[in-house]
């Protein structure tokens, strides 16, 4: 049985040491065969740097490493190019740091290279003297990978001001490139989020993007298959079905997959499921963004967007929706093709990111925090039809909601609010969820799936008594759930603003 390459990007190690490899080569011989600048946008731990040191390997020539792989007869292997490799780490605060960072990526690829740059001390001049000079050394264009090319502006992005500068000095660096497009053979940079071209990438826009290229879909990321092959004597007695629902679900146009990160981490630690990726990263900031927008959360269960996602979001100007999908967030359920436009149904990709991502929310957002015990009652609940208890436990959630987060603004006024607290409660149980579902008759607030039941919800605030069940049975909402042959309850849940609670809640089941 072949080891897992648990938290290892070297592709010479995965490889000599037999641990289990997932062949990304066809991609890798379709891309440096068709394009010669490339950029490639992934959520964080998908296995792009794996990606990155494969191309390198393989513009180096190192044959023997690809032995049994789909590009082993493929690839012209006397044709060696040397390689300059940039990857991000260490303290990226100020610009002062970030220019220090680069100089030791370029010293480090002197050493490798053989080079010494005029300038030391700029790292413009240094880059600029690394390709030249290997070009004339090597007789041969250069390779240029570089590998989280947005980490200086994402590890300060709370800091719009800092953000701007470390910015500007990657503008800088990197149209270095196009300078010199002489000397170079291919180069390629990945990262989580695309910044538009009129920002970082002004200087780069003969710039290909595969992000959404369906031929590219798989480039990171494990399929089905895989696990189906390469890790099938791992998962011998294990429930798939559960498997995919916790972790598959991420898609690029392509078929879904897997966060590789998750798999790993899953098989490492006996097959519990647990929130493995997320917990990797803290969204504090897309929680600020939340909260400063007032952003109306049950719109992520039936999100349609334009085709923005492929183009990018500015510093100055976050669009909330692009970050939460090119963080991995969200995905892209469809595409929505119409004569003029082209659009995209987004979605939560999996359990894993539904339950902690609203789990988040209720705790940083809301300061809710509640024991298992409870959160297991109300799971149990909504699978048995027993609403008091779902009644009592929203009612302790909302008494749990400090005051503060009521004052200094209007959100307790607006059935949106309520509305945003309950469809996170509910998603961190882990349920599925629709919010504004769409019928003939109207929008439901909110519809809840638990096995062989739906609950068709619906909020008012300030209202008159009663009113919210009436809608739903004038509005006749439940209809759309007549030949699901699912037991159906009605649930009018009503809130007064000056008690910030619910002051009444209603329920029926339907009777056919």
């Amino acid at each position: 049985m072949k080891k897992l390459p648990i938290g290892i990007q070297n592709f010479r190690e995965i490889i000599e040491d037999n641990y289990i490899y997932i062949d990304k080569t066809e991609e890798a011989y379709q891309l440096v065969s068709n394009y010669k600048y490339v950029f490639l946008s992934r959520p964080r731990r998908f296995g792009k740097s794996l990606f990155v040191d494969t191309l390198k390997e393989l513009f180096e020539g190192n044959k023997k490493l690809f032995e049994g792989l789909y590009i082993y007869d493929k690839w012209n292997w006397d044709e060696k190019y040397p390689v300059i490799k940039i990857s991000w780490a260490g303290d990226l605060q100020t610009l002062e740091s970030v220019k220090l960072v680069a100089l030791d990526i370029f010293k480090l690829n002197q050493e490798i290279l053989g080079i010494i740059c005029d300038n030391t001390t700029d790292p413009g001049s240094c880059f600029r003297d690394l390709i030249r000079k290997t070009y004339k050394k090597y007789g041969k264009k250069v390779v240029i990978l570089i590998d989280e090319y947005d980490k200086p502006i994402l590890d300060v992005i709370e800091n719009v001001e800092q953000a701007k500068v470390n910015r500007g000095f990657l503008r800088s660096l990197y149209s270095i490139i196009k300078d010199n497009d002489a000397y170079i053979r291919f180069a390629f940079l990945t990262g989580v989020s695309k910044f538009s071209k009129a920002s970082i990438f002004s200087g780069l826009n003969m710039l290909t993007d595969i992000s959404l290229n369906p031929k590219f879909g798989n480039i990171c990321g494990y399929t089905q298959r895989d696990i189906e092959t390469s890790f099938k004597d791992y998962f011998v007695d294990v429930d798939m079905e559960k498997v995919k629902r916790w972790y598959n679900g991420y898609n690029f146009l392509k078929d879904n997959v897997y966060n590789p990160f998750d798999i790993l981490q899953f098989i490492s630690n006996g097959f519990l499921f647990r929130n493995y990726w997320f917990e990797t990263g803290t969204p504090s900031f897309l929680i600020k963004l939340i909260k400063e927008r007032n952003y109306f959360l049950p719109k992520l269960t039936n999100l349609i967007v334009d085709d923005k996602i492929l183009s990018s979001f500015d510093i100055e100007n976050i669009d909330l929706e692009v970050i939460l999908f090119q963080s991995g967030y969200l995905t892209i359920e469809k595409v929505i093709q119409t004569p003029r436009s082209i659009g995209y149904k987004l979605r939560i990709p999996n359990l894993e990111v539904q339950i902690s991502l609203n789990d988040y929310i209720l705790r940083y957002l809301f300061n809710h925090r509640e024991a298992n015990y409870i959160q297991n009652q109300s799971y149990d609940a909504f699978y048995n039809g027993d609403l008091d208890v779902i009644r009592d436990n929203l009612t302790t959630l909302f008494s749990s909601i400090p005051y503060t987060n009521y004052t200094n603004n209007e959100l307790k006024l607006y059935e949106g609010f309520y509305a945003s607290v309950v469809y996170s409660y509910l998603a961190s149980l882990g349920f599925d969820l629709i919010g504004e579902d769409v019928t003939n008759k109207g929008r439901i607030d909110l519809t809840v799936f638990a096995s062989d039941k739906v609950y068709i919800i619906e909020f008012k605030v300030d209202g008159v008594k009663s009113e919210a069940l009436k809608q739903i049975k004038e509005k006749r909402y439940y209809e759309k759930y007549f030949n699901d042959n699912k037991e159906i309850y009605l649930v009018g849940i009503e809130f007064s603003s000056s008690e910030k609670n619910i002051v009444n809640f209603e329920w029926e089941k339907l009777e056919r």
